[in-house]
């Protein structure tokens, strides 16, 4: 008995690990209107495609072929959207560029993370012996999914790459102009939740629980649908502020330096395919 579950089990994940089938096309989201526009200008022959209700563009970036979405704030509009690209469009990969509050103490707004790995900072559980769980599980398979999702090597050693060759923008001072300091890049960790971080004790408390060097609302929910289904996945983000009391501030300043930066290496990357 014992043996026949173990092989329904093995089967069932079979099964589903070999259901998804890829086609010839690069999936990009980002998650505001004005971080997935930076994309789509970049698009030749761009047609838009609606699906229960959410605009795919769908066009060419070099030679790769694309397809661009803006999946909305927030975990749940981020994994909706994502399924709705794999179901309708089927990538063989997945790229998220946009923005994110930094938590790591050595990053600046403007800096951009590679994120290597990606991991839910809301998600557990409240006991009174303060035992949280932190890893979702997996609904067909029935397992428990790791605490970090990793980037697909890959890719993320690609943007590495890559980005030593992009044009990256100065950031600009609060005198005007622009700073001398080069955009630092690093690959690091990325932590998602459903708020808006603004809070430097939140930050720290991020960066000691996790060893988390960017906040954001969306990345682990793409990443935990692409890693269930099995699809790589590259997340890039630039800093728009550092996660603290002044982070709308800085927010307004910084988001359209940062997301053009994000914008820019992702579609270099695209062309690097």
């Amino acid at each position: 008995m014992k043996k026949t579950i173990l092989f329904l089990l093995f089967l069932s994940h079979f099964t589903f690990a070999q259901r998804y089938k890829p086609k010839n096309i690069t999936g990009l989201l980002g998650a505001f209107g004005a971080e997935v526009a930076l994309v789509k200008e970049s698009l030749k022959k761009p047609k838009t495609v609606v699906v229960d209700g959410v605009a795919f563009t769908t066009g060419r970036i070099g030679n790769q072929k694309v397809v661009v979405a803006e999946t909305g704030i927030g975990k749940v509009n981020a994994a909706m959207t994502t399924a709705l690209m794999l179901d309708h469009f089927r990538p063989q990969r997945i790229l998220f560029t946009g923005i994110a509050g930094g938590t790591n103490p050595d990053l600046q707004p403007g800096d951009i993370v590679i994120s290597g790995r990606t991991a839910h900072h809301d998600y557990g559980s409240i006991t009174d012996k303060n035992t949280p769980t932190k890893q979702t599980r997996n609904a067909i398979t029935k397992e428990f999914n790791p605490v970090y999702f990793p980037a697909d090597s890959t890719l993320m050693r690609l943007a590495e790459t890559v980005v030593k060759n992009v044009p990256l923008e100065g950031i600009p001072l609060a005198s005007g102009g622009v700073s001398d300091r080069p955009v630092k890049v690093m690959t690091g960790t990325v932590v998602t939740g459903d708020v808006f971080v603004a809070s430097a004790e939140k930050g720290k408390s991020l960066r000691a629980d996790f060893g988390a060097d960017a906040t954001e609302m969306e990345g682990a929910a793409i990443a935990q649908v692409c890693y269930q289904i099995q699809v790589p996945l590259l997340i890039i983000r630039s800093l728009s502020d550092r996660a603290d009391a002044e982070a709308h501030i800085a927010y307004d300043k910084f988001y359209p330096t940062a997301a053009r930066n994000s914008a820019k290496l992702v579609i270099a990357l695209v062309k690097a395919l």
